[in-house]
């Protein structure tokens, strides 16, 4: 896999999990401490995040930071 699908696979993912936690791109975005610019961007593959904000992000939705890169 190379890294523009892996990031395009990590977006889609973290979409997912942020709805089945029943959350609005805006809450987690507030959750997270990132503008909800940024985060509609990481889901549609634009913008790439770090560690730093995969790690805000998978403590956000309660969950190990493996989780977001569970997708095959």
């Amino acid at each position: 896999m190379d890294e523009n699908e892996l990031y395009k696979k990590l977006g889609k993912q973290i979409k997912n999990l942020r709805e089945q936690a029943h959350l609005t791109q805006e809450k987690l975005a507030e959750k997270c401490g990132i503008s909800l610019d940024y985060l509609g961007k990481i889901e549609v593959n634009i913008n790439k995040p770090g560690l730093k904000t995969l790690i805000k992000i998978s403590n956000a939705l309660n969950l190990p930071i493996r989780v977001l890169f569970d997708f095959d």
